[in-house]
């Protein structure tokens, strides 16, 4: 088995850095975490959905202690792949310094309000979803690195 000394360092970027990039984060440090560093971070952050934790725990994957970060955290941190999983991140996005890679998926914001709810609950399993599956893509193309 081949040990990794350099693990590329993945960024997933939305707005508020409570749903959507923070279900990414946690998906691939699931998947591939001995493969990549991966953290998450928000143009405006907040705080992590309690809807995204509990998703999250349905698969086995906990985002309890997940922080809320502001994008200007990461900026000097050698960040090698920046997904963008938000329009509006995607928009607002800088300039990371050096060779980047910058990555956009336009997926939908399963943010309805901060209630906790059944209706709130299936939008964010199919968030989780779509999420994984992009996930798998990201990770497939990258087996041979």
């Amino acid at each position: 088995m081949n040990s990794i000394l350099y693990k590329p360092k993945v960024l997933f970027i939305c707005t508020g850095n409570s749903c959507r990039s923070q279900i990414a984060e946690g998906l691939l440090r699931d998947k591939a975490g001995d493969i990549f560093d991966v953290f998450s971070a928000g143009s405006h952050p907040s705080r992590v959905h309690p809807v995204a934790i509990n998703v999250m725990e349905e698969w086995g994957i906990d985002i309890s202690n997940h922080t809320s970060d502001s994008i200007d955290l990461y900026l000097d941190k050698g960040i090698n792949v920046v997904i963008t999983v938000c329009d509006h991140a995607n928009k607002v996005c800088p300039t990371f310094p050096g060779d980047v890679e910058r990555l956009h998926w336009s997926i939908e914001d399963p943010f309805s309000g901060w209630d906790f709810n059944n209706e709130s609950l299936d939008t964010f399993r199919e968030t989780r979803t779509i999420i994984n599956n992009r996930i798998d893509e990201f990770v497939k193309s990258r087996k041979n690195l």
